[in-house]
């Protein structure tokens, strides 16, 4: 596999690209997962004259929402405005984002059968809007604003498949798995594949870095992890093309951290369940990212601040530290806390370690 173009300078040195790559920054760069959605006047404007995803298939308008969260918040990094579900329709799954259910799939999996009529996806075609609007963001970024690609794990997009939306327990997609190994083994190969190929297009069209989303795997075992997930995922972020770092991150993974390290990962994305001092020591040589309790943002300012601090204090200035949330900013976040973030972790990180 070739190597990508080396980015110009000013973004290749930016503070996150170094956070990425364990290098001293002048302060921690920050960027926050959903930092364009519904918290946000300016989204909430588009999003009354379109849906959700029209938002996402409407390249000028995916690539609006993402300048403006980085240009309104002053984060250190963009992240395309996208849903990491686009790439089951493609495959032959009927996808619905459905006002106040969330995504529905129509025709969930049940069998191997099932499994069989799943089709190999060219991203590059067939999410071409995607593509679209990483060039357009690219574009319309400074210089020196890194600009994230992603997509789902290949568990959770399993899991969405088989529980037909999102689920609580996970049932199905662990009977699924637990009574059809091979068939199991069989759709985690084919999305391994085309998330692959998905990310390393975005990387072509434009992307820095990229983020892998395993959401759910939080609900398993460490030993589900190892016998059904982790030669899937280390499949995926193996074939990113040499030179884009890859976060791969999880919810609920305080069990699973060591074993997400072995999956492979520049930098590991941990939630806010664990402290990101023992995570840090628990995964070793590697970047990592988070990790304040998105909920904290709807305290008042000094204490958004004081957990900054404690964030901060843990990660002892240690290069290779990138902060961002647990999980994705609250729709009723009010929007002055989320820049005031921003802020403080800019402040404080510059200062060093107190």
């Amino acid at each position: 596999m070739s190597e990508i173009p080396r980015p110009a300078a000013t973004l290749f040195d930016s503070p996150f690209m170094r956070a990425c790559r364990r290098e001293p920054t002048p302060y921690t760069p920050v960027w926050l997962m959903r930092q364009a959605g519904r918290y946000m006047e300016s989204y909430r404007q588009i999003r009354a004259r379109v849906s959700f995803l029209e938002l996402c298939k409407t390249p000028d308008l995916a690539a609006e929402v993402t300048v403006d969260a980085v240009e309104r918040l002053g984060v250190d990094a963009a992240i395309i405005f996208a849903d990491i579900l686009l790439i089951l329709e493609p495959m032959g799954m009927q996808l619905e984002f459905s006002p106040g259910d969330g995504p529905v799939l129509h025709n969930p999996l049940q069998t191997a059968a099932d499994v069989e009529r799943l089709r190999e996806v060219d991203a590059a075609e067939s999410l071409s809007f995607v593509m679209q609007a990483v060039r357009a963001a690219r574009t319309a970024l400074a210089p020196d604003v890194p600009l994230i690609g992603f997509a789902g794990a290949p568990f959770t997009l399993a899991s969405y498949m088989i529980e037909g939306g999102s689920s609580r327990q996970y049932t199905r997609t662990k009977q699924f798995m637990y009574t059809q190994p091979q068939a199991w083994h069989a759709l985690m190969a084919l999305l391994s594949r085309n998330v692959g190929r998905y990310l390393n297009a975005q990387a072509a069209a434009g992307a820095q870095v990229v983020q892998l989303f395993d959401s759910w795997v939080g609900n398993l075992s460490p030993a589900d992890y190892r016998a059904f997930v982790l030669p899937h995922s280390r499949e995926v972020i193996a074939a990113v093309t040499p030179g884009v770092p890859v976060i791969h991150f999880g919810t609920g993974t305080n069990a699973l951290l060591e074993l997400m390290r072995e999956a492979g990962g520049d930098v590991i994305g941990v939630d806010f369940r664990v402290e990101l001092d023992d995570a840090w020591q628990r995964l070793g040589d590697v970047a990592i990212q988070g990790n304040l309790d998105p909920a904290v943002l709807m305290a008042e300012r000094p204490y958004i601040c004081r957990r900054v601090q404690d964030i901060l204090r843990q990660a002892g200035g240690c290069a290779g530290h990138v902060f961002n949330l647990g999980h994705g900013i609250l729709p009723t976040t009010p929007v002055d806390n989320v820049r005031a973030l921003v802020d403080d972790v800019h402040e404080l990180s510059a200062r060093g370690p107190s």
